[in-house]
């Protein structure tokens, strides 16, 4: 095997700050948060979103209960500055969402951009320019003064054209793009000459946007930067502190914590991490783990499914299945142990009834997120019986014995080892109906029965019961202590087959029907051993509870005769 050319990189320098105080910090409430969907995630697409798909996105992201919303980079292209216009046009931005939209420092795009915001009630300019020491050789050719001044003029015209339109409610936002890649003092240095053009106040406050544009290092150095820089620019009070992660080291959705650890009010992203390469930071992941710490995350992901299909509708890519919290198997377990598990945690969830979520292996109530219990138990050639209990229980009614489940996830064992393939719950109760409770399969049918006691024995019973042997309808005779007892006489004198009787147990199934509305019905399970001294199970449903016995019985003696 050949070494990968790892000699080409050079590790990311952390930064010197050994009094770091964010380690110590807990997130107790979300912050602001702004979807650039339509902007940062829209131009990532092979096909951009056009006018309904947009508008499609932008009223979810109003459902979903983003304030702030980044709608687009309105001197890009004619697609943008038209669905800008048409949302202030036709009058359909909520009174408490502000509006974002995205220019470059240069004068022609900064002038078409305030032409798009014409009429605003509020809105946010967000400037931007590149800052890194690689951009700055390789791209641009400045130098620090330079790459300063082009940012200075920038907010310059931003200010007086805002001063020109007072009807509208400004707000301005400032990137120093690149950031991860900027020496932190010159991005201080950057976003403090800003400032001074904007003269952002606590009353009035200004966002300072630090993009990790490029994850360039692990998350705990993002949050040392973070804590950096806060700790060094002027007039915190003046400023909204907001971060903007990628994913381009698989790591945005923890950078993105720690940096709001270190210190940061807000958080750009997008829905699910859609963006330029490996994504943007996902806000429904940063979103839904402050709700499983018992913080309001402030946005509404109660119908999650929806939201991702409108995303999947709009950006025209797919959702990983096991993506966080929406992926179709997010809430699901293959492994036996695992199955089992939240089959237990389930019936102690219901017992203990307290309100808290305590479930193993799901962090969350799917049932907070819309999505519904009955898929979290899946079944393949992984699965054990705690998964396949939890089907036969949750989508049949029947709680089968440990025993008996032991026997059964066998049988399914099989199906999946012979298939290869996920095992259905519709394919489970098939398999259980034929194994267990089809008559007319196996050699013996229970038909009827009636007992009597023993003149002679009052503790005995004498039982007729009717059965179909083959092709035969027979009646046989037994006695025994119970009917029961006296049904397996009468099968083991007929047939020549020895059962005793090991384990019974019973329970009733409540049904609905259309007509009357509530019915019941009988299950008894029986065990019985068989003249190796193993034993096997039999099944019977009636809504004579001896009559379930007695057709569990003859269950066990066709599996037995089998």
């Amino acid at each position: 095997m050949n070494p990968m050319p790892f000699h080409k990189y050079r590790p990311f320098q952390p930064v010197h700050l050994p009094d770091r105080t964010w380690p110590n910090r807990t997130i107790t409430e979300a912050p602001i948060w702004c979807s650039v969907d339509l902007r940062d995630g829209n131009q990532a697409l092979i096909e951009p979103m056009g006018p309904e798909r947009k508008r499609r996105m932008f009223e979810t992201l109003v459902q979903l209960g983003f304030k702030e919303i980044e709608v687009g980079f309105p001197a890009a292209s004619d697609t943008d500055f038209g669905f800008v216009r048409q949302i202030i046009e036709e009058n359909l931005i909520p009174d408490d969402v502000t509006i974002q939209v995205l220019t470059q420092a240069r004068p022609e795009l900064i002038i078409r951009t305030f032409e798009a915001l014409k009429g605003a009630r509020r809105a946010i300019v967000h400037l931007y320019n590149s800052t890194s020491t690689l951009q700055r050789r390789v791209v641009f050719g400045l130098d620090q003064a330079g790459i300063t001044q082009i940012a200075v003029d920038g907010a310059k015209l931003v200010k007086q054209l805002a001063d020109a339109a007072p009807e509208t409610d400004w707000i301005f936002q400032y990137s120093p793009e690149s950031f991860t890649g900027t020496e932190l003092d010159y991005a201080v240095e950057i976003c403090e000459a800003v400032m001074d053009v904007y003269q952002p106040t606590p009353q009035k406050r200004m966002i300072i946007n630090l993009p990790a544009t490029v994850e360039m290092s692990t998350p705990n150095i993002y949050a040392d930067q973070i804590e950096y820089f806060l700790r060094k620019v002027k007039n915190r009070d003046c400023i909204i502190l907001s971060l903007h992660p990628h994913n381009d080291r698989g790591t945005g959705v923890a950078a993105a914590e720690l940096g709001v650890m270190a210190g940061a009010d807000r958080v750009e992203g997008t829905l699910f991490g859609n963006g330029e390469r490996t994504g943007n930071v996902d806000v429904v992941t940063l979103a839904m783990n402050l709700f499983t710490q018992g913080v309001d995350p402030k946005l509404d992901f109660s119908d999650i499914t929806a939201a991702a299909r409108t995303a999947e509708y709009c950006n025209q890519l797919p959702i990983h299945p096991r993506h966080p919290y929406v992926g179709e198997l997010a809430f699901t377990a293959f492994s036996g142990s695992h199955q089992d598990a939240i089959k237990k945690g389930m019936t102690a969830q219901a017992q203990r009834n307290d309100g808290i979520w305590e479930v193993p292996y799901l962090p969350i109530d799917p049932a907070d997120v819309g999505r519904a219990y009955e898929p979290v138990i899946r079944i393949n050639s992984q699965s054990g019986k705690g998964g396949i209990s939890y089907v036969m229980e949750h989508d049949y009614g029947l709680e089968l014995p440990r025993r008996l489940q032991i026997e059964f996830s066998q049988v399914i064992q099989k199906i999946a080892d012979e298939t290869g393939k996920e095992i259905s719950p519709q394919l489970i109760w098939t398999s259980f109906e034929e194994e267990y409770l089809s008559q007319p399969a196996g050699r013996f049918s229970f038909i009827g029965h009636r007992t009597l006691p023993d003149p002679h024995k009052s503790e005995r019973r004498n039982l007729t019961a009717s059965i179909r042997d083959g092709q035969q309808t027979i009646e046989l005779q037994g006695q025994g202590t119970g009917p029961i007892d006296a049904y397996i006489d009468a099968l083991g004198r007929h047939a020549g087959i020895d059962i005793t009787l090991v384990d019974y147990r019973e329970h009733a199934i409540t049904q609905r029907t259309a007509d009357s509305g509530a019915s019941s019905e009988a299950v008894a399970y029986v065990e019985v051993k068989r003249p190796d001294g193993r034993t096997l199970f039999g099944i019977g449903r009636d809504r004579n509870i001896v009559t379930a016995s007695l057709k569990a019985v003859t269950s066990a003696a066709n599996r037995l005769v089998a």
